[in-house]
């Protein structure tokens, strides 16, 4: 008799993540397949599976967490952004350019960097939300746009930062304690990210305007303005991507980013985002990059070519997808029907 509370329990817990499985077979698939990932590695690589490595993938890939954390807001409002590549180059560029040529102090070389972004993306908004242009078409010229702007700046090299100008390189390259400060920028990040879009009224707004854009203009909410500010965050989390790849590197180059909004868009969908808006996971998204981390660091570890990342990432997003779309509704366990019996 006394283990028939533990066993009703077992099976209410156990309903619980069926429900949860149902609700959200994006993020439940982007898991199953980052521990497939996770447990192949490990048995064909032994130094995957270390805290070093793991590290190691998180500083390397921090710039891709942070703009898939803005991404997902994007396409959850049923827009895109593809200039988040060229934008964090631009970024890159008018951070060193600033420190180097300007000699600006580097405070304000960092905040130059994060106001080119920003403004890049506000303009990207302004466009869509203004003038009413398609977001895809906004951002694939504001991508050669800004692209042609760092060439332009750098003239095609690379532009080292100053000596001595250690604050530049440290969000790219600096540790507090045993944590490298990357891991630490795209935690905070995620987080914040995830807090706005589930906890907040803002957040609401941008779930709403991808579902119903008419209904959230109808009850008062100015639909463009919550646009332009996603377009703007999307912007300024380019900045700060740009500003932790060139400081990891040392030095910026027009060439970073270059099929950077590829590998982020395709986390995006992975962990679970609509494309055609209306619901979005930055949780899901952050598994999604760590997901296709972990496959580009495993095969590498495990002497695979690497020419043929490109190849399974494709593979892997397109049969993400397919999985999602296929256990949308789905009824697996019979939750729905045995439900009320408990």
């Amino acid at each position: 008799m006394s283990h028939k509370p533990t066993h009703r329990r077992e099976i209410r817990l156990f309903h619980r993540l069926a429900l949860q499985f149902e609700k959200q077979p994006g993020l439940a698939s982007v898991l199953c397949l980052l521990l497939v990932c996770v447990l192949t590695f490990s048995f064909c690589a032994p130094s995957f599976f270390s805290l070093t490595n793991f590290l190691t993938i998180l500083r390397q890939n921090a710039a891709a967490f942070i703009s898939a954390t803005s991404m997902t807001l994007v396409i959850t409002t049923g827009g895109i952004d593809l200039s988040v590549g060229a934008v964090a180059a631009f970024s890159g560029i008018t951070m060193a350019g600033l420190a180097t040529f300007w000699h600006v102090p580097p405070v304000f070389a960092l905040g130059g960097a994060l106001l080119a972004g920003t403004a890049a993306g506000t303009a990207n908004g302004l466009l869509v939300t203004r003038v009413g242009m398609a977001p895809f078409i906004v951002t694939l010229a504001s991508m050669s746009v800004f692209r042609g702007l760092s060439l332009l700046t750098a003239q095609g090299y690379s532009l080292p930062l100053p000596e001595g100008a250690s604050l530049l390189e440290w969000p790219g390259r600096g540790w507090l304690g045993p944590v490298p400060v990357p891991a630490i920028i795209l935690l905070l990040c995620v987080v914040a990210g995830s807090v706005t879009l589930h906890r907040t009224r803002f957040g609401r707004y941008v779930t709403g305007i991808g579902s119903n854009e008419e209904g959230v203009r109808r009850t008062g909410v100015n639909v463009r303005r919550v646009c332009l500010v996603v377009y703007a965050l999307s912007g300024l989390a380019a900045a700060l991507s740009g500003i932790l790849m060139t400081g990891r590197l040392g030095s910026a180059s027009s060439n970073i980013g270059v099929g950077f909004e590829l590998d982020v868009i395709a986390a995006v969908v992975l962990g679970g985002t609509s494309l055609t808006g209306g619901y979005g996971s930055v949780i899901g998204s952050a598994l999604g990059i760590l997901t296709l981390a972990c496959l580009k660091n495993g095969l590498i570890l495990a002497h695979v070519s690497p020419f043929l990342t490109q190849i399974f990432t494709g593979l892997i997003t397109i049969g993400a997808i397919w999985i999602n779309m296929s256990l949308k509704g789905r009824d697996f366990f019979g939750i729905r029907k045995s439900s009320h019996g408990i």
